[in-house]
């Protein structure tokens, strides 16, 4: 994210408004929502973790612990539970 000058960018009206509200403070403008990304579209993130948690229910299947499992990929055993889960339902 970077940061815009709004002198650059409202009009003087505009920015007249905003400054009765927030004078030389920094304010987060949202996007519209049609303009929304998901989460993990910009990055590999998505696909490392998919790759993971397959990794992991294919550890399950061989037989590992599940303690194991939660100690070798650095999850609790609750995560390691809710992946297994989810594999299972696939």
């Amino acid at each position: 994210m970077s940061y815009k000058k709004a002198n650059e960018i409202f009009p003087a009206e505009l920015l007249e408004l905003v400054q009765s509200y927030v004078d030389g403070e920094y304010i987060y403008i949202p996007r519209k929502s049609s303009n929304k990304k998901e989460w993990g579209t910009e990055t590999t993130t998505r696909d490392e973790l998919r790759f993971r948690n397959r990794q992991i229910y294919q550890d399950y299947q061989c037989g590992y612990d599940l303690k194991y499992l939660a100690q070798k990929y650095y999850l609790s055993l609750k995560s390691i539970q809710r992946i297994i889960l989810q594999s299972k339902k696939k």
